[in-house]
């Protein structure tokens, strides 16, 4: 099946000027690692702080920014809220560019030897 049967994928894209947008919104690297965090589970924002090694506040201010670009969403129980990633596409757009970033170290890197991982396990 062909992935760009609307011509998204086009050079005349009218989603061109927006997915620079989204390359700008992951262009940090605490943000990247929430979205590393967020990739199987969701969690709170003290969690999250907890695991990039963080700020709370500081967590706070990028989980807010991914949801104004719509790349996390958010679930409330109680006094929490859960953020969790809005769909499968920033974990595959981190995942490539951490194989990429792979590619500059290596001519050879894991994801293509023996011990290949799908960008779902990607850490």
């Amino acid at each position: 099946m062909h992935a760009d049967m609307d011509g998204s994928l086009s050079t005349e894209s009218e989603y061109v000027e927006l997915a620079v947008e989204v390359f700008s919104m992951l262009s940090d690297a605490t943000r990247i690692r929430i979205i590393l965090a967020l990739r199987d589970q969701e969690l709170s924002v003290n969690h999250l702080a907890e695991i990039v090694d963080k700020s709370a506040p500081a967590v706070s201010q990028h989980l807010a920014k991914l949801r104004l670009a719509r790349i996390v969403s958010t679930r409330q129980e109680g006094t929490k809220v859960f953020y969790r990633l809005a769909n499968e596409h920033a974990r595959q757009l981190v995942a490539d560019a951490i194989f990429q970033a792979q590619h500059t170290m290596s001519n050879n890197p894991a994801h293509h030897r023996g011990d290949h991982r799908t960008p779902e396990d990607v850490h």
